[in-house]
């Protein structure tokens, strides 16, 4: 999946088992998805808190995580809520079995970050947690949120 390219589906599943997707869900919203797993550490310490910040930043946006799975693992709701201080889940979070999503946008590794426009456009696919990711990330929020930055 390129940027620019509308999105129609994206399947994953809840901590059920149900089959959901996520474009049907969240139509009409702007979108960040984060797929990482709790196993990379970049992902836990610095990409995952990132992700909060970024929801209580911008109130118009929808956080999704996307945990993804390689190999026979399966992920329970206990692993993914290890990883956070908090009781409940900061944002959604779903399960990617065999690395679905994660192939379907052609991810370098985790955490790969996915923008997508209230139109369903992926406006950005970043990868990485470091700072100059996160400053990309940024201003590709501000970009799509129409926002203007002091910086």
């Amino acid at each position: 999946m390129t940027e620019n390219s509308k999105i129609t589906s994206i399947v994953v599943t809840d901590f059920e088992e149900n089959e959901i997707n996520l474009m049907a869900k969240y139509k009409g919203k702007n979108l960040l998805l984060i797929i990482y797993r709790n196993q990379c550490l970049g992902c836990s310490g610095r990409a995952i808190p990132l992700a909060f910040a970024f929801q209580k930043e911008f109130k118009d946006l929808q956080v999704i995580g996307i945990h993804t799975n390689f190999g026979n693992t399966k992920t329970t709701k206990e692993e993914i809520q290890s990883i956070f201080t908090i009781d409940e889940l900061p944002f959604p979070i779903y399960i990617d079995e065999k690395h679905q999503v994660y192939d379907q946008f052609n991810s370098e590794g985790t955490p790969q970050w996915l923008i997508i426009n209230h139109e369903g456009i992926l406006f950005r696919s970043l990868f990485g947690s470091q700072e100059g990711a996160q400053n990309r990330l940024k201003y590709a929020l501000e970009d799509v949120m129409n926002i203007k930055s002091d910086l």
